[in-house]
């Protein structure tokens, strides 16, 4: 089993910016995906960023530019810095974990940002 706790959500202007932390706990697996989805209201859960434990990164074309995605391996830590924010951006953002050995997926809880006009 993997925990993860999202943290760093919030309200915020068009234009400005958030970072994003989650942090990892349990049976976390050397090679594994780790990223951030995001749901908007009455929409589906979608990738917003990706990176696997060696470090390649994969953006959803909304956020490439904008966003970037990190990870610390020694810490645990997966983090999401969120630039130039759009009213269009606000959603719960899940953090998620991936082994893709046994093809097991983990869920924070989520964490909700908002991005007022």
């Amino acid at each position: 089993q993997v925990q993860l706790v999202e943290s760093g959500g919030g309200l915020v202007q068009a234009g400005g910016s958030l970072r994003l932390s989650c942090a990892a706990s349990g049976l976390i697996v050397s090679i594994n995906v780790m990223g951030w989805y995001r749901q908007a209201p009455g929409k589906q859960r979608e990738l917003v960023a990706t990176i696997t434990s060696g470090g390649n990164t994969n953006y959803a074309d909304s956020v490439k530019g904008r966003c970037t995605v990190s990870r610390d391996n020694a810490k645990k830590m997966v983090y999401l810095q969120m630039n130039s924010l759009k009213p269009e951006d606000t959603a719960v953002y899940y953090c998620n974990f991936y082994n893709p050995l046994l093809r097991v997926g983990y869920w924070g809880q989520g964490t909700q940002v908002t991005v007022s006009s």
